[in-house]
C-alpha cells in the first residue's frame, strides 16, 4: 500500500472520521476520480449521460455507438451522502477535474462566510487515491 493512502486516512481520522469511514471515503474518491477520467475519454470513448433519462452510457469513439453502463458515480455519491450524515459538522466537495483529487472534506471555517466551496475546497482535507 502506498504512503499516500496512510496519510489520507490519518488526516481524515485527525478531523474525527472513524477509520472504516475514512477507508470508505478513500474508495469513493478513487471511484469518482476514475469516473471523471472516463468522462473526459480514454482514446476509445467516453462516458456520457442521456439528456432525457439521465442514464450513463459509454460512447465508443470508433463506432460512435452508445452502450449502457453501470452508474458508478451515482452509487459513490449515495455512499458519500450516507457517510457524511454521521458527521454533520463536516461537508464534502466533489471536484470533477480528473487532474486532481476528486473528493475533499471541508471543516467548519474552511469556507469563509459568504464564500463558495468551489473557490475554497482546497483548504479542506484532500481524500487521496
Amino acid at each position: 500500500m502506498r504512503r499516500q493512502k496512510y496519510d489520507s486516512v490519518a488526516a481524515l481520522q485527525a478531523i474525527g472520521i472513524a477509520y472504516d469511514d475514512a477507508e470508505a471515503l478513500r474508495r469513493i474518491s478513487m471511484t469518482l476520480h476514475r469516473w471523471h477520467e472516463l468522462e473526459c475519454g480514454d482514446g476509445n470513448g467516453c462516458i456520457e449521460r442521456d439528456e432525457t433519462t439521465g442514464k450513463a452510457c459509454w460512447l465508443n469513439s470508433h463506432s460512435m455507438r452508445r452502450s449502457p453502463i453501470p452508474d458508478r458515480e451515482k452509487g459513490a455519491l449515495k455512499r458519500l451522502a450516507a457517510i457524511m450524515t454521521r458527521y454533520p459538522e463536516l461537508d464534502s466537495y466533489v471536484q470533477g477535474d480528473p487532474r486532481g483529487s476528486a473528493l475533499y472534506i471541508l471543516r467548519p471555517g474552511d469556507v469563509p462566510p459568504g464564500g463558495s466551496a468551489d473557490s475554497y475546497y482546497n483548504r479542506g482535507v484532500v481524500v487521496c487515491q
